[in-house]
């Protein structure tokens, strides 16, 4: 069911919600699925309603996620637009009625058709986790093509994360109001705070923890759904993507060891994880040298001043080195 207009304010990114509410278009090439080569399917992100498969998507050269066709069984209303002083056919979703973005007649499917899908419109689910969230019933197509295997009914499936729970995680990649600001946005993510982890000194300040001699690094203390968020989407699709993980001891124009790149991992489950997308992400060479981020416990985490959370939603427009790279 689409969710009131309070509750897609606080669920929704300010980019998903002028796209999906307000008919808004994002950036081409600059958007989270639009050269994803996973496997699984795309969900409206306001409903989770199932609305593309991997299978049936192809590289169009647009910059935008595109696909030859919904998935089966799936019905996408077609809205005739006329803004911008042209006439295209906009597709929205059924359920909560979300503007996806466009279909036009160039694809290069049996029908002709090219679905261009605005990412922030969607919520990518892998197909190792379809099962988990509840799309267990859309694995057959990847079965039949040998992606995944049938499932052996003598072998128990791992027990999904139940929904309401609730994972912490300690992540350091730069000057924490960057980070924060890209973090708080991931759908899943239910709390973010900044602060200082991974020093000696107790009750950490920011005057001490800026001179680079206390150990600590700026960082944001991240609880999240693994429900709805997977700890190893969050390390590869964002947190390994919205800073340079290459750099030892600095981001963009900032220097020192408070601005390393470190996971603080809270469980040995996360500990293996991130070792895991670690070594993924070294060896695809994305990044053209090696990865440097850190992998450790997390000890204590002294919360940083009321001035620093949030703070480029305090200050829109305020210094940040982050973003995301494709």
């Amino acid at each position: 069911m689409k969710p009131s207009e309070t509750d897609l304010k606080s669920k929704l990114s300010d980019l998903q919600y002028e796209v999906t509410q307000q008919c808004g278009t994002e950036p081409p090439f600059r958007n989270a699925y639009w050269d994803n080569h996973e496997d699984g399917i795309y969900v409206d992100v306001v409903s989770g309603e199932p609305l593309f498969s991997s299978i049936d998507k192809f590289d169009s050269g647009t910059g935008w996620p595109s696909f030859t066709q919904p998935l089966k069984g799936t019905q996408i209303p077609e809205v005739r637009d006329e803004t911008h002083g042209m006439v295209r056919v906009e597709v929205r979703s059924k359920v909560a009625d979300s503007h996806l973005g466009h279909v036009f007649e160039d694809g290069p499917g049996p029908n002709g058709l090219r679905y261009c899908i605005n990412s922030a419109s969607l919520r990518f689910i892998p197909v190792e986790e379809m099962a988990a969230q509840g799309y267990g019933h859309l694995l057959a197509p990847f079965v039949a093509k040998g992606v995944i295997a049938a499932p052996d009914s003598k072998t128990s499936a791992a027990p999904a994360a139940a929904p309401g729970t609730r994972e912490r995680v300690v992540l350091a990649g730069g000057c924490f109001w960057g980070m924060e600001e890209l973090l708080r946005k991931i759908p899943g993510i239910l709390e973010t705070r900044v602060g200082y982890s991974g020093g000696t000194t107790d009750k950490a300040t920011y005057e001490q923890v800026k001179t680079g001699r206390t150990g600590h690094a700026e960082a944001v203390e991240v609880v999240y759904d693994p429900a709805v968020l997977s700890f190893e989407t969050l390390l590869e699709k964002w947190f390994f993507k919205m800073h340079d993980p290459t750099t030892e001891n600095r981001q963009g124009n900032d220097r020192g060891t408070q601005y390393r790149s470190a996971i603080f991992f809270t469980t040995e489950a996360q500990k293996a994880t991130a070792e895991r997308v670690k070594a993924k992400v070294d060896a695809s060479g994305k990044w053209g040298k090696p990865i440097v981020t850190q992998i450790v416990a997390a000890g204590p985490f002294w919360e940083g001043e009321g001035y620093h959370q949030d703070y480029l939603q305090k200050n829109p427009g305020g210094y940040t080195c982050h973003w995301m790279r494709d």
